[in-house]
């Protein structure tokens, strides 16, 4: 690789790949970081992934790597065990995430300490196998991150569908809760787990009296029409295409893939066939 195309490398919007053993610049003005090595004042890639560049610092962020999360992150997680006063989530990070009983939102909206009658319902919250929103908030002593669902937009996941992408694909968004017209809402986990669902009304923000405590703990889908039911499937094919050609994905890029596919197609299955991906690919490339 040129110098020049390094100086194009921008550190978060580069996603130039690599190849392990690919010398990425010889100029000793750069130096090497996490994933490159030097061989006969050469930076090499020592791994398959995205060359990444800060300032003079050039690195390579692996493609098959977890999720390194950050305080602050929007994750979508998995319950897998609940223990006393805490939820252990598969967040797709290298350990189990915790979620505290103090860091949710408990029926009524009121913010008040737990009591040992709330620790007795726990799985009335969340229970195993329940898939939720939640934002990091900090780490404990081991590095296992701790999450919390204060927000009214954090919380339990429902009516929809879960799309896994390699979490390096999710770029940081001003918002990563993303609204199609065809009434699907996506939510962008910075973990690579993304959530596909019936679209819902936003929840009042302002006091507590948009706290509906059945709604947001249910474990029943409501119910979905079959339009709604195939543009859900039809934005999960897309993400899936995406996936399969390494491509970022951000709220624009979605909504413009989107609108190309329902002019040029004539049933959802056409999403499935190779022809109509590489189209849609080539597409993307051109307005790229």
């Amino acid at each position: 690789m040129d110098v020049d195309d390094l100086e194009n490398i921008q550190s978060s919007h580069s996603y130039n790949l690599t190849c392990p053993g690919e010398s990425l610049t010889s100029s000793q003005s750069f130096m090497r970081g996490h994933g490159t090595y030097v061989d006969n004042e050469e930076v090499v890639a020592s791994v398959a992934g995205t060359i990444q560049r800060v300032n003079k610092l050039i690195s390579v962020k692996a493609i098959r790597s977890r999720y390194s999360p950050e305080v602050g992150d929007l994750v979508v997680g998995r319950i897998t065990e609940v223990q006393p006063r805490r939820w252990k989530v598969d967040a797709n990070s290298r350990q189990d995430a915790v979620l505290m009983l103090s860091s949710v939102n408990l029926p009524g909206g009121v913010q008040r300490r737990k009591l040992e009658s709330d620790e007795l319902q726990m799985r009335g919250f969340f229970e195993e196998g329940d898939l939720l929103v939640a934002e990091v908030q900090a780490f404990f002593a081991d590095g296992a991150m701790s999450l919390h669902t204060r927000s009214l937009r954090y919380g339990k996941l429902r009516n929809g569908q879960l799309v896994v992408v390699p979490p390096i694909l999710v770029r940081r968004l001003k918002s990563h809760f993303i609204s199609l017209p065809c009434n699907v809402d996506l939510i962008l986990g910075l973990n690579g787990y993304i959530w596909v669902s019936k679209h819902v009304k936003e929840i009042d923000q302002e006091g507590e009296q948009g706290f509906d405590a059945e709604a947001v703990y249910s474990n029943i889908n409501d119910e979905i029409d079959i339009p709604t039911r195939s543009a859900i499937s039809r934005v999960t094919s897309i993400i899936h295409i995406l996936r399969a050609h390494f491509i970022p994905l951000t709220d624009t890029l979605l909504l413009e893939t989107y609108e190309w596919t329902i002019e040029h197609e004539n049933h959802t299955t056409d999403l499935l066939q190779q022809d109509f991906g590489e189209a849609m690919v080539a597409y993307i490339s051109s307005t790229g």
